[in-house]
């Protein structure tokens, strides 16, 4: 052998040994996992998400056991893992107790230990993933409080007896519906275990107890039971069916729902995932979360398809990754073959020449195929994203269904409040005159009508979001149906003497247009106008033709927009700067989808202070109408139907115009209550309500509200808290911290009730909280409450007010203290009076006295005449100074007057006071 040949075996012999020796050191990390069992699906779709995950970390060696459900046999594993040296261990208990002595041995040794699903009965590990099987149970029974609407008998069906799952998700279903007073848990069974089923007992149950509408089981598979277990009696219509897990997959809780046969399933994660990736942190010193809290979610009938479409296409991508990953091994297996080859095939230096060219080739193929991987890497990341779009927009969804819950929850308690407390208020009295039964039947047939509206908006919007809504379009005269529509607001034109015209450019005009809709949105944006429009002002109605279209312009010149409102006019649930108003919201949105329908299109155009003009475009002919789309001439049903919804939104925009100014009605001795309400109606009626005991002052913003209290000093104010400007927090806050009105008491009335806002209106300085719809009775006794208590107050501090002592209102204490100070400081002064005080104190006459009079029960010249007398008393007790003396330095003009004034107060002459003192 020559020695170039030599040289190059060499060569090539050291090549293979460093590769030999790098495809040895491939595996970088030895990760051990004991789990309790693999028999179930839960289990098995655990290991399938690590082993996806370890998909894109090659370098893991993993080490799997399965304990068969046995604490002994997992107990012995883990040793075994252990006595491996394995670089980190993961552990899914099968039981807390006996596996937690193991587990602290791993974690004492230094290694990494990660406790999944199930918790240990120690905290000595590295990290925790897993979901709250509580947040599972607590899920469950909300929804069960959903499907049955407050009411019905539930049956749960648990997990294996004892295990922490079944406790903890029984737990938190009973916390769930035990807010709800009409569900009822008839009876918990014990899943199938031991041999045993429930299923016998179930049917018995069902048998014996037919009111039975809902069965919770804690894991779909006994769900499915359940439900064959119903559906063998014939209810498996009527009992709904909630399981736990959410697995994908044939018989699977996401296919069960999908299918009809779960009513829901709650998303129990796996964790195997997590699990993963937190030890890969762990094991390259990157940062991770000790404890790995994994979100539950609620499927069910709304979100299904999308969770199961997520499902697909996850399995989709996990076939694609394996399908490469078997081609990589493929490629590898035959790049080390070829090696192998290489270095049996060194015989000679012309097989080392062949099998470098060919080695050459092979390095290029596997080039290439790792440019194609990276390219599906990157397709598959791409899709990744785009699951992540989807898994966003379908969480905004909800969040917009929840955020659509609240604000029909807020915009419903003000009309029921003017529905239930008028009728409250007339089933409480024994006697009801005539006048005020037709006033409160009047009140509450007028929102009645507003709710009614609200719902048919709300149904219309809904019809319209799943396609249903249908154009039945037919050819009549629009003139002569816009002017029917005018002729209905002629009234409330007059009463607010607004100049409402209608100018069209023709006489008549035939259009095809679907009667009942168009009714709408013409009535939806007079309402509008005349909301915004001040009395005097003026909306005209003008039609005309433009380019084969039908224009229809409703102009107005009242507030007008912001050109932040003018961009989302048309958006669901956009109010801008104003408060929330549902009916506009919907209405507006609504007016928009109608008039698409029609193929036409409406925009608006307007500038705060100049008014606001709508405009309304209609195709003519009925050549852009589906044959579908067109009936025949309107018919008279059509016809009242508008009418009818057109009355019933004329009498809920009855807001009574006539008392929208300052109510202002006296003569009572409860003293003065100011009342700041925005809703025309709840202010009137709580004015009429309460006048009988009150000097009722009322005012419709937080503005008007606090001008009136600085002027009439109230003895209570009541206010709303979502008012337009300064709201109800804000009008408290600055009544509490004001020196000139800090005493009187406030009380919030609102339709917030949840505990933080009732936080939120203490922290205010509010006094009370009462929610909308309330009783007016217990609102009274609350005003008599706080009046009784601010008497015990008064008197407190008449008996304290020469002492540096006392409790109460800081900036109360502050303003007597300086009152105090200020007439002490003039006591030489006979000329000294209410005058000169109330201007040293920054207020006047009027405040004065009202804030002198809430704080001590007396006036401002009594309140003065008992310092004199004080300052009188300590002289004649403590000095020897002569009477004219003791006369001018109390401010008295002669020694006759203080002798005379002395003795009206305390029934003895000052010669006598000063004896009686020295001998005592």
């Amino acid at each position: 052998m020559s020695l170039l040949t030599r040289l190059c075996v060499i060569a090539l012999l050291g090549q293979l040994t460093g590769a030999c020796t790098s495809t040895t050191k491939d595996k970088t990390y030895r990760i051990g996992f004991s789990q309790r069992t693999g028999a179930d699906t839960w289990r098995k779709t655990m290991l399938e998400s690590m082993n996806q995950e370890l998909a894109f970390d090659p370098q893991i060696y993993f080490i799997v056991k399965d304990a068969g459900g046995q604490s002994a046999r997992q107990v012995e594993q883990i040793q075994e893992l252990i006595n491996q040296q394995v670089d980190l261990l993961i552990v899914s208990p099968n039981a807390a107790l006996p596996i937690t002595p193991i587990v602290e041995k791993a974690y004492q040794q230094g290694i990494p230990v990660i406790v999944l699903d199930r918790r240990t009965a120690s905290d000595q590990y590295t990290a925790y993933v897993g979901a709250d099987n509580v947040e599972v149970g607590r899920t469950a029974g909300i929804h069960a409080n959903s499907l049955l609407k407050g009411a019905g008998d539930v049956v749960e069906i648990g997990e294996s007896p004892g295990s922490s799952a079944d406790i903890d998700r029984h737990r938190g279903f009973m916390e769930a519906i035990s807010k709800y007073s009409g569900i009822r848990l008839v009876a918990k069974l014990e899943g199938d275990w031991d041999k045993q089923s429930f299923a016998e007992k179930l049917t018995h149950l069902l048998k014996s107890q037919p009111s039975i509408q809902l069965i919770f089981a804690q894991n779909d598979r006994t769900a499915l039971k359940a439900h064959r277990v119903c559906q063998q009696l014939g209810l498996a219509q009527r009992v709904n069916v909630i399981g736990v897990d959410g697995l994908p997959g044939k018989n699977e809780g996401i296919d069960l729902v999908d299918r009809g046969i779960l009513s829901a399933t709650v998303l129990y994660p796996t964790g195997g995932k997590e699990a993963i990736r937190t030890a890969m942190a762990i094991l390259q010193k990157q940062p991770f979360k000790r404890e790995n809290r994994l979100p539950i979610t609620l499927i069910d009938s709304s979100n299904v398809r999308i969770m199961k479409l997520q499902n697909e296409k996850v399995i989709e991508q996990q076939h694609d990754i394996e399908k490469q990953s078997q081609r990589i091994d493929e490629l590898t297996q035959t790049y080390s073959s070829q090696k192998n080859t290489l270095y049996f095939t060194l015989a000679s230096l012309m097989v080392v020449i062949v099998l470098g060219s060919w080695a050459l080739y092979l390095f290029r193929s596997k080039q290439t195929a790792y440019q194609t991987l990276e390219k599906q890497n990157q397709e598959i990341l791409d899709q990744k994203d785009k699951i992540e779009a989807v898994s966003q927009q379908a969480r905004l969804a909800t969040e917009e269904k929840l955020r659509f819950y609240s604000y029909i929850s807020h915009e419903f308690n003000t009309p029921l409040s003017l529905i239930l407390t008028p009728t409250e208020d007339l089933l409480g009295k024994k006697n009801v005159s005539t006048h005020d039964l037709k006033s409160n039947l009047s009140l509450v047939q007028k929102n009645a009508y507003r709710l009614l509206r609200l719902v048919d908006q709300m149904l219309d919007l809904r019809k319209t979001d799943a396609g249903k809504q249908r154009l039945h379009a037919s050819e009549q005269n629009i003139i002569a149906f816009i002017q029917d529509i005018v002729q209905d607001f002629k009234q409330k034109a007059e009463k607010q003497r607004i100049d409402l015209q209608f100018i069209p450019s023709k006489s008549s005009l035939p259009v095809w247009f679907d009667g009942e809709k168009l009714d709408k949105v013409i009535v939806n944006l007079l309402s509008n106008a005349f909301k915004y429009t001040p009395r005097g002002g003026l909306i005209h109605l003008r039609l005309d033709v433009v380019d084969n279209q039908v224009r229809i312009q409703v102009e107005d010149n009242g507030e007008g927009m912001t050109p932040d409102e003018q961009a989302h006019a048309f958006d669901l649930f956009f109010s801008g700067t104003r408060p929330f108003n549902l009916s506009k919201g919907l209405g507006l949105a609504l007016s928009m989808e109608f008039i698409q329908l029609h193929q036409g299109d409406i925009g608006v155009q307007s500038e705060p202070g100049k008014g606001t003009i709508f405009t309304i475009l209609l195709p003519l002919g009925n050549q852009h109408l589906a044959p579908e789309e067109m009936d025949g001439p309107v018919s008279r049903g059509v016809e009242v139907s508008g009418s009818s919804a057109r009355q019933r939104t004329l009498a809920d925009m009855e807001d009574g115009e006539e008392v929208s100014e300052p109510i202002t009605l006296s003569g009572k001795q409860g003293g003065t209550l100011l009342v700041v309400e925005d809703n025309d109606d709840l202010r009137t009626f709580l004015a009429t309500r309460l006048d009988s005991e009150f000097d009722i002052i009322a005012e419709s913003t937080g503005e008007k509200g606090w001008e009136r209290t600085l002027e009439t000093i109230p003895d209570l104010i009541i206010s709303d808290i979502m008012l337009p400007g300064m709201d109800g927090l804000q009008l408290t806050q600055r009544v509490k911290a004001d020196l000139r009105t800090s005493h009187i008491p406030v009380i919030l009335l609102t339709a917030k009730g949840q505990m933080e806002q009732r936080i939120e209106g203490t922290r205010a300085g509010a006094d009370a909280y009462i929610t909308k719809p309330f009783n007016t009775t217990y609102l009274l006794e609350t005003l008599r409450t706080i009046l009784a208590n601010r008497e015990k107050w008064q008197r407190r501090y008449a008996s304290d007010f020469l002492s540096n002592s006392g409790s109460g209102n800081r900036q109360d204490k502050k303003f007597l203290n300086e009152l105090t100070a200020l007439i002490e400081q003039n006591l030489t002064d006979p000329a000294f009076g209410v005058e000169k005080l109330s201007r040293d104190m920054g207020l006047s006459r009027v405040q004065l006295y009202r804030k002198v009079q809430a704080l001590l029960d007396m006036n401002v010249i009594d309140y003065l005449a008992e310092i004199r007398l004080r300052k009188a008393r300590y002289l004649l007790k403590e000095t020897t100074k002569p009477m004219a003396e003791i006369a001018y330095e109390t401010g008295f003009s002669s020694p006759a007057y203080f002798t005379t004034f002395f003795k009206q107060h305390t029934q003895k002459t000052p010669s006598e006071y000063r004896k009686t003192s020295v001998n005592a």
